[in-house]
């Protein structure tokens, strides 16, 4: 359980972006209060906070998509439903475009060495 070193002592759990705007972070959240871990959050700048700033209003907004990182074998197409939702309902779509930042190298780790792959954006 995530949640028990945190009842004998201090822990932080950082993450990027703002803890309260993924689900997973705020399922974890509420386990450890239900836990009796006294939780206390610091917000942090995100993606969904800076849309405001591109003069676009939250409220027209619908359901934000995550893009996986397209490879040569790999290219999903999971994440049109919802783009094809927001747009038929006449809302903007956030997509957040996934990076590959400190992916480890596998053949490296085979031969006992650790080494990070060079950061890799989507193109």
């Amino acid at each position: 359980d995530i949640s028990l070193p945190a009842k004998e002592a201090d822990v932080a759990f950082l993450i990027v972006g703002d803890p309260v705007c993924a689900t997973t972070h705020s399922d974890i959240m509420i386990r450890a209060r239900e836990e009796g871990v006294t939780v206390e959050v610091v917000h942090n700048a995100s993606a969904m906070g800076a849309v405001g700033c591109c003069g676009l209003q939250l409220y027209n907004f619908g359901q934000t998509v995550s893009i996986p990182y397209f490879d040569e074998n790999w290219r999903p197409t999971s994440f049109y439903p919802k783009i094809k939702y927001n747009r038929l309902g006449g809302m903007h779509t956030l997509c957040l475009l996934d990076i590959k930042v400190k992916e480890p190298d596998f053949e490296a780790m085979k031969r006992g060495r650790t080494v990070f792959l060079p950061p890799r954006f989507m193109p």
